[in-house]
């Protein structure tokens, strides 16, 4: 039986979770999750554990912040006037506003605070600062890379 490779695309089934449990994605029986290995879709320690893997096999892996979405930066923490946020948007704690930044890049930006006046955004990653365990299982290396 081969082993998932560089250039494979593979499918896999991932139950993703934090160190309390709590549980930030996963795929479903009817819908595994496919990539390529090597292409960077993936965050390369997911990539790097499916690589040596064979089809039925499983593991579970452990992410560092600075290896997954990386540390939590105070800097990407913001307040601006309640009145510099558009009418069709209401703000509440918790919530994520999906923006466009200068660069015309799209952010997502979620909300910490909300008073009178004024509204506090955090534009981390929501999995910033988090350590990552993935439980992964290789259902099927679709296609094989050639060997060269």
């Amino acid at each position: 039986m081969s082993k998932a490779k560089e250039g494979d695309r593979v499918k896999v089934y991932f139950t993703g979770t934090l160190e309390d449990g709590t549980i930030f994605g996963q795929t479903h029986e009817d819908e595994p999750f496919e990539f390529n290995i090597g292409e960077k879709s993936v965050l390369p320690k997911f990539e790097s554990a499916v690589v040596g893997m064979k089809e039925g096999g499983n593991k579970t892996i452990l992410i560092a912040p600075e290896d997954a979405y990386g540390p939590r930066d105070e800097e990407r923490m913001f307040t601006v006037e309640k009145s510099e946020i558009p009418d069709h948007i209401t703000p509440e704690i918790g919530k994520k506003i999906q923006v466009q930044t200068g660069s015309g890049e799209m952010a997502i930006l979620t909300v910490l605070e909300v008073s009178e006046d004024k509204v506090t955004f955090d534009a981390n990653d929501p999995l910033a600062g988090e350590e990552l365990t993935f439980e992964i299982e290789l259902l099927e290396i679709v296609q094989t890379e050639p060997n060269e």
